[in-house]
């Protein structure tokens, strides 16, 4: 049970970054290239879904 929970706040962690990281780049905070380096936390294919939702709203 606790290793769910883990994961349950992990995911949950990680949604809340990728949300941040969308929000400096939809308000022209950071650039896309510059994902890499302040939110490195993120996977590549986690960074690759935040640029994809970026892209959306261009």
């Amino acid at each position: 049970m606790c290793k769910i929970m883990e994961d349950m706040r992990n995911e949950a962690a990680r949604d809340k970054l990728k949300e941040k990281a969308i929000l400096m780049l939809k308000n022209g905070k950071i650039s896309l290239d510059e994902i890499p380096i302040f939110f490195s936390e993120l996977s590549n294919e986690e960074m690759e879904e935040v640029k994809a939702k970026v892209m959306q709203l261009v």
